[in-house]
């Protein structure tokens, strides 16, 4: 187990869960003492006397369901990165053995001692996930105060099964998780430091219910709805160089475009477009449907004949290039755009044999799809077709659908866990975070 599984507990502050004072006093032997955050300690409190310290977990003295699921839960805890969730799991379940036989006063412990671990869960599950850029507003991290994450609780039509859904997080985390506590049962607790790695990069907890994640690592897109993968495919991720990365970001998509241009980089304008119109002649343009333009972003179009294309390539000139609509397009049929400031976005494209490779680190950064069709129709209801040939048609979603580009070198097949090369670099520095929390 690394360090992170004990940095938790160190800096936590150990404090006393007020039960009722007559109840107390009955069974002083009681543990008096749970590692949980003053805030949670707090909220506990407030709770309780709203509701004239009724129970939430136990019911007649008796664990419910929801008790017993969440005290598995916090035995696993230190994967979510609660560091003291088996000492809350064993305190616990120690409080309600001896509500069972019949101690009023464990029984009131027990509960509000569940309540306090429960806060200090979902408190660590609502942390942003290590490494991730948030680039539109709707998909922001909400974060509820430990007395909001009771109330929710205590309102939801089943706890167990809020419980539960909570604890899920989101398919892919949940389903590494359980690889990950699997071969820690099964090889006597070591683990991976990647493993921790990745569900630091993994843990988003989508408040919508259908949304996409994109695994940059593992080149795969994930389509989510109502908890479960609907459906995945294969995509070409960004190559490993300084700036070609395909960065871990969220974002929301709000409308596709269909006949997109594909509208050449800046920087891919000046290395590669200039150069080959310097080697090939205006001819290299006029071929593949190019188009130039002022940098300044009207849409007077340029004779190219009239650029000074040494000017472009040595970056003392600049323009816009673009490509038309057709089939040679590198955008394909469909794009999807979302805001970020990275110019990354998800697109269709003519080159279908790349997805066929093991190793599709391969785009400038953008996101290319192995079945463009397929993510459009899940997403608009109905098959992109454009009602004409006119360039950058585009059409406003349903309802907006957010996206959340990850990068996890663990991976979960099957309940068994398996690791794919770390493409960009980036799970020395975060292992070394990690291991800090």
């Amino acid at each position: 187990m690394i360090t992170r599984f004990l940095a938790g507990a160190a800096s936590a502050a150990l404090l006393v869960l007020s039960a009722p004072t007559s109840a107390a006093a009955a069974s002083p032997e009681l543990p008096a003492a749970s590692i949980v955050s003053p805030a949670a300690t707090q909220a506990v409190n407030a709770f309780y006397a709203r509701r004239g310290n009724a129970p939430l977990w136990l019911r007649g003295g008796e664990a419910t369901s929801a008790a017993r699921d969440l005290t598995g839960i916090l035995e696993r805890a230190p994967l979510d990165g609660l560091d003291s969730g088996p000492a809350l799991a064993a305190q616990a379940q120690a409080l309600m053995a001896r509500a069972s036989a019949g101690d009023a006063a464990a029984a009131a412990a027990a509960d509000r001692l569940l309540s306090a671990a429960w806060v200090s869960y979902v408190d660590v599950l609502q942390r942003p996930p290590s490494g991730m850029i948030f680039a539109d507003a709707w998909v922001a991290p909400r974060r509820d105060s430990p007395i909001q994450i009771l109330q929710r609780a205590a309102a939801a039509p089943s706890l167990a099964s809020y419980v539960r859904s909570v604890s899920q997080v989101n398919p892919l985390y949940a389903q590494l998780r359980d690889a990950a506590w699997a071969a820690m049962q099964s090889n006597g607790g070591a683990l991976d430091p990647r493993v921790l790695t990745s569900l630091d990069r993994a843990r988003e907890r989508p408040f919508q219910h259908k949304y996409v994640m994109v695994d940059a690592a593992g080149a795969r897109l994930y389509m989510i709805e109502d908890g479960r993968i609907v459906d995945s495919m294969r995509v070409v991720v960004g190559k490993a160089g300084p700036h070609t990365q395909t960065p871990m970001l969220a974002s929301t998509i709000y409308y596709a475009t269909l006949n997109p241009y594909w509208h050449v980089s800046p920087e891919l304008v000046r290395s590669l477009t200039a150069k080959n119109v310097l080697d090939q002649g205006i001819g290299y343009l006029t071929s593949r449907g190019y188009q130039v333009l002022p940098a300044d972003g009207s849409e007077e179009l340029l004779d190219p004949k009239k650029v000074d294309w040494r000017a472009v390539a040595d970056g003392s000139l600049k323009v816009r290039v673009r490509q038309l609509p057709g089939p040679a397009n590198s955008m394909g049929e469909v794009k999807f755009g979302f805001p970020n400031a990275y110019d990354i976005y998800l697109h269709d494209t003519p080159v279908k044999a790349l997805f066929s490779e093991d190793d599709r680190d391969l785009s400038h950064g953008c996101i290319r799809l192995e079945n463009a069709e397929a993510l459009a129709r899940w997403m608009m209801g109905r098959n992109p077709q454009a009602r004409s040939d006119q360039p950058e048609l585009h059409v406003e979603l349903p309802t907006p659908v957010p996206i959340y580009i990850t990068y996890l070198t663990a991976q979960a097949h099957d309940g068994q866990l398996s690791f794919v090369d770390d493409i960009y670099g980036r799970d020395g520095a975060a292992t070394e975070v990690a291991a800090l929390r």
